[in-house]
C-alpha cells in the first residue's frame, strides 16, 4: 500500500468508482485533476473545470465521491455521488432520481387551452397549502405537461438516497428522499423524507458533501451564500435542527429564537443559515476500523465498524445521560471508549489540536439496555446491527414483512391516544405479548406506568435496536423500573412455554414465510386464545382469511380493516405513490370471550 495519501486515495480499489474518475487514478495530473489539502490536513480532489470528484481524510480513506456531467444546454450538473459512513457502508445519492407523476383531467375546466405552467403550479400551492413561490422554486416549467386532450401531468422529482449494497450502483436499494438540489450551485437546505430508513450517520454524511460543495462554490467571494430551508412540505424537527446547526450557524431576524421560529412549519424558511466556524471532521482509522468525529478540536463520536451493538461512542459533554451509557472521551492523549464498566483504548493517532476531555461527570444508568434479552442478546453481525433500518421499494415492488409493522403499530398508538374504547384497552392492561413485532416493540409499549411485556424476538438486529430506543426513552423519563418490566425471548416455541389465560393484551404479526395455509392460521389463533384472558384483546395482523378461524377458538373479531387502507399508509403514499403491501393483509382487533 503506497503510503503517499494522494495515491492511497486515488490507487486504493474500490475509492473511485465512476467511470468518468478512472482516469484520475492512473495521473492526476495529466487527466486535468489537482489536489488540495486543507489546513486539517483532509484532501479534495478536483477536475480541470473546479468540481470536486473526491475528498479523503488525511491518510486518503475517502469521504465522498462526485460524478459530474452535462445537461443538455451543456451545463455541469451531479449525475450521482457516493458517501461513506462511519461504519464503513456506503450510501449513494441520485439527484432527481426519483420522479413521481400526477395525472389530472382538466377537459371539463371552462378555458383549460389558456392555462399555463404557472396556472397548475397556483392549482397546486392551493392543494398543498404552500406559498407560490415554493412550487415555483422546485416545479419547473418542464415538470408541467398539458396534451391536447386536456390531460394535465405535473412531475415531482426529488432526489434520491440509495443503500450501495456493494459500495457501487449495481446494487442499490432504494433508501430516502429529499426536495431536489441545485449541486452546481447549492441555494437551499433540505431535510429528508423517510427519515427512519437513513442509516447511522447518513444525514451528517450528506450534510458534509452539501458543505463541502457550498465552500467550493463561495470560495473566493467576499460573503457566503446565506440558505434557508426549503421543502414542500416541510418538515422541521429537532434532529434537522441540531444537523442543520452542526454544519452552519442559524440567524433569525429581530431576535427571534432560530430554534422557536425554525420547529414553526409555516416560517422555518425565515431561518438564515450561514456556514459555521467549525464544522464534524472525519478521520478513519483502517487498523482499528474505527471513525472519529471531532468539531472544534472536540472528539464528539466514535465508531468502531465491527461493534454488534450498531451503536456509535459519542461525547458525555453537555448531556443529561450518555446514549446506552456508550462514551467517548481523550484520556492522556488516548481515545477511551466505555460501554458502562467495560473500557477499551484504541491504538490511533490524534490529529493535531486534539483537546483533552476525560472525567465529565456523567452517571452511569442503573440498568442496561442489554438486560431486555432474559438469554442474552443474540449473535449480530456489525453489518446487520448497522443496518437495521426499514427500507421501502420506491417502485410497486411488495413491501417486506417489518417494513410493514410500522403502519398497523403507528395507528394503533395513535388509535390509543384518540379512541376512548382502545385507550382503556391499553391502559387497564397489565401483562401484554408482542409477538413479531420486532420492528414497532417501542410503538407497543405504553408508557404511563410499569406493566409485564413479553416479547417474542424473530428478528434479533431489529429487536436490538428496539431494546436502546426503549434504554432511551426510560432514561429520559427517568424510570428505569419500567425498563426491568420489559423481556425479550427467543420465539422458538413461546405459545407452549407460556401460562394459559396470562395476557390482557396481545399483539401478534403472522409471519408471511410461515404460509397461509388454514391449519396454520387456525394453529397461531389456538395459540393466541390459549395464552389470552377471558375478556382480553389481541390485535392480529395477517391475511384476510385468518379471521374465519377467530371464532372456533373463542375469538370473536370487534373490527378489521385492511392495513392499505389504515391513515398511516396512505401517508406514506403521498411520499411513495407506488407503495405495495401484501395484498389482503388485514388489522383484526379481536375479544376473548
Amino acid at each position: 500500500m503506497p503510503s503517499d495519501p494522494r495515491l492511497v486515495a486515488l490507487a486504493t480499489p474500490g475509492h473511485l468508482s465512476f467511470s468518468t474518475n478512472l482516469p484520475f487514478a492512473q495521473d492526476l495530473e495529466q487527466a486535468g485533476g489537482r489536489v488540495v489539502r486543507q489546513a486539517t490536513g483532509h484532501l479534495v480532489f478536483y477536475r480541470s473545470d473546479g468540481r470536486r470528484f473526491l475528498a479523503t481524510d488525511p491518510e486518503g480513506n475517502p469521504l465522498h465521491e462526485c460524478e459530474w456531467g452535462t445537461d443538455a444546454a451543456g451545463d455541469g450538473v451531479l449525475l450521482r455521488a457516493r458517501l461513506r459512513l462511519d461504519w464503513g457502508q456506503w450510501v449513494g445519492l441520485k439527484p432527481s432520481g426519483m420522479v413521481n407523476e400526477t395525472s389530472l383531467n382538466l377537459a371539463g375546466k371552462p378555458g383549460w387551452q389558456r392555462l399555463t405552467a404557472d396556472d397548475l403550479r397556483a392549482m397546486a400551492a392551493q392543494a398543498l397549502r404552500v406559498p407560490m413561490e415554493e412550487v415555483r422554486f422546485f416545479y419547473r416549467d418542464e415538470d408541467f405537461l398539458i396534451e391536447p386532450t386536456g390531460r394535465a401531468t405535473i412531475r415531482q422529482r426529488k432526489d434520491a438516497l440509495y443503500v450501495l449494497q456493494d459500495g457501487d450502483f449495481e446494487r442499490a436499494r432504494f433508501m430516502s428522499c429529499m426536495g431536489v438540489m441545485n449541486w452546481p450551485s447549492i441555494d437551499f437546505l433540505p431535510v429528508v423524507e423517510l427519515f427512519k430508513s437513513l442509516l447511522p450517520g447518513t444525514g451528517s454524511a450528506v450534510f458534509e458533501l452539501i458543505r463541502g460543495l457550498y465552500d467550493d462554490q463561495n470560495d473566493g467571494g467576499s460573503t457566503s451564500r446565506p440558505l434557508r430551508y426549503r421543502g414542500i412540505p416541510t418538515y422541521p424537527s429537532e434532529a434537522a435542527f441540531r444537523l442543520f446547526s452542526s454544519f452552519f450557524t442559524p440567524q433569525a431576524a429581530g431576535g427571534s429564537d432560530s430554534f422557536t421560529l425554525f420547529m414553526n412549519p409555516e416560517r422555518s424558511s425565515r431561518v438564515v443559515w450561514l456556514p459555521a466556524a467549525t464544522m464534524p471532521i472525519r478521520y478513519f482509522d483502517q487498523r482499528t476500523g474505527a471513525c472519529l468525529n471531532f468539531q472544534g478540536g472536540l472528539l464528539h463520536r466514535a465508531t468502531v465498524a465491527s461493534d454488534s451493538s450498531g451503536l456509535s461512542y459519542v461525547s458525555p459533554k453537555g448531556r443529561r445521560f450518555v446514549p446506552c451509557d456508550r462514551r467517548a472521551e481523550i484520556s492522556e492523549g488516548h481515545v477511551v471508549l466505555k460501554d458502562r464498566n467495560h473500557e477499551t483504548t484504541l491504538a490511533v493517532t490524534l490529529p493535531q489540536g486534539s483537546l483533552e476531555q476525560s472525567g465529565v461527570p456523567v452517571a452511569m444508568s442503573p440498568v442496561d439496555w442489554r438486560s431486555v434479552f432474559v438469554q442474552g442478546v443474540p449473535p449480530i453481525l456489525p453489518a446487520d446491527a448497522y443496518g437495521a433500518v426499514l427500507l421501502y421499494p420506491e417502485d410497486d415492488s411488495e413491501i417486506g414483512e417489518c417494513a410493514a409493522q410500522p403502519f398497523v403499530a403507528d395507528y394503533l398508538q395513535d388509535l390509543g391516544e384518540q379512541d376512548r374504547e382502545i385507550g382503556a384497552v391499553l391502559s387497564q392492561a397489565r401483562r401484554v405479548l408482542i409477538d413479531n413485532g420486532d420492528a414497532v416493540i417501542a410503538n407497543c409499549i405504553t408508557f404511563d406506568r410499569p406493566r409485564d411485556y413479553t416479547v417474542l424476538v424473530r428478528y434479533p438486529a431489529f429487536a436490538q435496536k428496539q431494546a436502546q430506543q426503549l434504554w432511551s426513552i426510560c432514561a429520559e423519563l427517568q424510570r428505569w423500573d419500567w425498563l426491568s418490566h420489559i423481556r425479550f425471548i427467543s420465539d422458538e416455541g413461546p405459545y407452549d412455554r407460556e401460562a394459559p389465560h396470562s395476557y390482557d393484551v396481545v399483539y401478534h404479526w403472522a409471519s408471511y414465510d410461515r404460509g397461509d395455509l388454514p391449519a396454520g392460521l387456525a394453529e397461531r389463533l389456538k395459540g393466541i386464545s390459549r395464552v389470552l384472558r377471558e375478556g382480553g384483546h389481541a390485535f392480529v395482523i395477517g391475511p384476510a382469511q385468518l379471521g374465519q378461524h377467530g371464532a372456533s377458538h373463542g375469538l370473536h373479531i370487534l373490527w378489521e380493516e385492511l392495513v392499505e387502507q389504515l391513515p398511516t399508509f396512505r401517508m406514506h403514499r403521498t411520499i411513495l405513490p407506488k407503495a405495495r403491501l401484501r395484498e389482503g393483509v388485514t388489522l383484526f382487533h379481536m375479544r376473548k370471550g
